[in-house]
């Protein structure tokens, strides 16, 4: 067995007392490749639902799951893939949609949601973003919430995880943070820069995504999972400038 970031967590195990069979939805995202692997090491049946079959090739796990092709909005390619799962991660999104992304995730959620209750699938995980209650929520955030609404009405017990913005090498916002603190030597601060932000380890997203496969099956809530810290954009650009060297 792989040794992990969460080979400590307990195991999803089937009516059959084996690992479950999990399916990851956005297995090519930089969340998703990485959950793959902390579920094969714990000897899950993982299954992958991808448009492009190819997209996977260089991925080492890709000879270790099973590919079901075709997209989430397609409700027959979706009852192929979550047909005899246990535990659906759905890590979909649709900010690529130039056009009313909205309604792309609303629908996304609502087909998803419709076809794992047909299929009986136990659990479903969602990975969502933090959500500010004194703030009028972006569009983006609020698509974000209403998903997870609309997958906890599903009657598919789910578990919708809110993470706050997510620090690892690879991610878009780890990314975004290094390229202006690294190419921009100096910069006229927009707003935003003074946004708060409370962020987390991709280790430690990976270890809520993992162990909330093991919670109560009656549990069907959102959680708001982040790091003890809170900056704003702007102090996580000096600390990261300061660790950098620069």
């Amino acid at each position: 067995m792989i040794k992990t970031v969460t080979s400590d967590l307990p195991t999803l195990l089937n009516s059959k007392g084996q690992p479950a069979t999990v399916l990851v939805t956005g297995a090519t995202g930089y969340i998703g490749g990485r959950l793959i692997r902390e579920l094969l090491s714990h000897e899950y049946k993982v299954r992958v639902l991808v448009r492009d079959a190819a997209r996977l090739n260089d991925y080492p796990w890709v000879q270790n799951v099973e590919v079901v092709v075709g997209d989430a909005t397609n409700p027959e390619a979706l009852e192929k893939a979550l047909k005899g799962v246990d535990l659906a991660y759905y890590l979909l999104h649709a900010l690529m949609v130039s056009k009313d992304f909205e309604s792309k995730e609303r629908e996304l959620a609502e087909i998803f949601g419709s076809v794992a209750k047909k299929q009986k699938v136990s659990r479903i995980v969602y990975l969502g973003g933090m959500i500010s209650n004194d703030d009028q929520l972006s569009p983006h955030m609020s698509a974000r919430a209403e998903t997870g609404e609309i997958l906890r009405n599903s009657g598919v017990p789910t578990i919708e995880l809110r993470a706050g913005v997510v620090i690892g090498s690879g991610s878009a916002s780890f990314e975004m943070l290094r390229h202006l603190t690294e190419r921009l030597p100096f910069m006229v601060t927009p707003k935003w820069l003074l946004n708060k932000i409370q962020p987390i380890a991709i280790r430690d997203v990976l270890r809520y995504l993992v162990g909330s496969a093991t919670i109560d099956k009656k549990v069907n809530r959102d959680f708001d999972i982040a790091g003890p810290e809170v900056f704003t954009y702007l102090e996580m650009m000096q600390l990261y400038a300061e660790v950098a060297g620069l």
